[in-house]
């Protein structure tokens, strides 16, 4: 009885080798890697073109900054020079023919 049980046993490891069950798992295995690559694949693709995407985007915003920080300086430099005491002297003797008095024009009034 011990050789029939050593018998079926050699029967049934040559049925079922090499290890039957993982044989079948195998193709899955190298299915679910190759779709796991294709997905990796993809997402560097997707993930470099939003990066340059976003890099254009941020060159963009940096230049109008430099063009908006340049408008400010010359704001701030026409503000100076608008305000001058000069440039008020200039404007009210051209718009309003106003002058400042001479000496012999000044009157001074006591109480």
């Amino acid at each position: 009885m011990s050789m029939d049980r050593i018998e079926r046993w050699a029967s049934t490891l040559r049925t079922e080798w090499p290890f039957k069950l993982r044989l079948r798992a195998w193709p899955i295995a190298i299915g679910l890697l190759f779709i796991a690559c294709i997905i990796s694949g993809l997402a560097t693709v997707a993930v470099t073109h939003m990066t340059r995407v976003q890099y254009a985007q941020l060159q963009q915003l940096e230049q109008e900054k430099n063009q908006l920080q340049t408008e400010w300086g010359q704001l701030l430099l026409e503000e100076g020079a608008w305000s001058t005491p000069a440039r008020i002297e200039q404007i009210a003797t051209e718009r309003l023919d106003m002058r400042i008095p001479d000496v012999h024009d000044v009157e001074v009034i006591r109480p």
